[in-house]
């Protein structure tokens, strides 16, 4: 996942792209004759320490590679660790960090 989170005042703006093929049960059939191997992403969230900044599930109509713009307010400063991670149909997890800037 690649992130970028910049502070501005007491708002931080994301954006964050999450690599993922995101087969919808349409596509699984097509190419695969099996709806069975659709794999999306279904959950993302998002942490700065112990705060939760973003939670969000999700469906099967995110194109492939989503991206995801969010922006949130607190008492956050340059250089604290921003933690999102996904998790797909499939029950596969991938977690990235970025340093806010």
């Amino acid at each position: 996942m690649r992130i970028k989170a910049k502070l501005k005042g007491n708002v931080v703006s994301v954006k964050a792209m999450a690599k993922h093929d995101m087969w919808t049960y349409d596509i699984a059939e097509k190419k695969t004759g099996d709806r069975n191997n659709a794999n999306f992403i279904t959950h993302i969230d998002a942490k700065v320490g112990a705060a939760t900044v973003l939670d969000a599930s999700v469906s099967q109509f995110l194109s492939k590679n989503p991206i995801f713009k969010f922006a949130f307010k607190g008492d956050f400063k340059k250089g604290d660790e921003l933690v999102m991670t996904w998790v797909d149909l499939k029950g596969n997890t991938k977690s990235s960090k970025a340093k806010i800037k």
